[in-house]
C-alpha cells in the first residue's frame, strides 16, 4: 500500500504565496514521476505541475508559470508545490499523484487526499 499525505493548503489573499507537501510512505521501492493536480468547483480536474525521471523533468500548466514552482526529493520521498502571486482563479482543491514501484517492481499510482487552497481577491 501506499499512503500520501498532504498538507500546506489553506485561505490566502491575492498575490500571496502558499507551500504544499506532498510526502509518500509504504513498501515502496521507488517514487518516479510526481505531479500536483487541481480541481475547482464545477470544472475537471486539470494537471498543474509534474516533476518526472526523478525530478529531473519539470512541466507546468501555462495558468501557472512563472508563479510555480514544483520540487522532489526523492530521498524523503516528498514533493512541493511552491505557489507564489497567487490568484483568485487559483482556488481549486489541490491533489498530489505519485507513481512508482513496489519492491515486487509492480507499478503504483497513488492519490492525496487533497488540500483546499482559497485566494481572495
Amino acid at each position: 500500500q501506499v499512503q500520501l499525505v498532504e498538507s500546506g493548503g489553506g485561505l490566502v489573499q491575492a498575490g500571496g504565496s502558499l507551500r504544499l507537501s506532498c510526502t509518500v510512505s509504504g513498501n515502496i521501492f521507488s517514487v518516479n514521476d510526481m505531479a500536483w493536480y487541481r480541481q475547482a468547483p464545477g470544472k475537471q480536474r486539470e494537471l498543474v505541475a509534474s516533476a518526472t525521471r526523478g525530478g529531473a523533468i519539470t512541466n507546468y500548466a501555462d495558468s501557472v508559470k512563472g508563479r510555480f514552482t514544483v520540487s522532489s526529493d526523492n530521498a524523503k520521498k516528498t514533493v512541493t508545490l511552491q505557489m507564489n502571486s497567487l490568484k483568485p482563479e487559483d482556488t481549486a482543491v489541490y491533489y498530489c499523484n505519485v507513481e512508482g514501484f513496489y519492491r515486487d517492481l509492480r507499478e503504483y499510482s497513488a492519490w492525496g487526499q487533497g488540500t483546499q487552497v482559497t485566494v481572495s481577491s
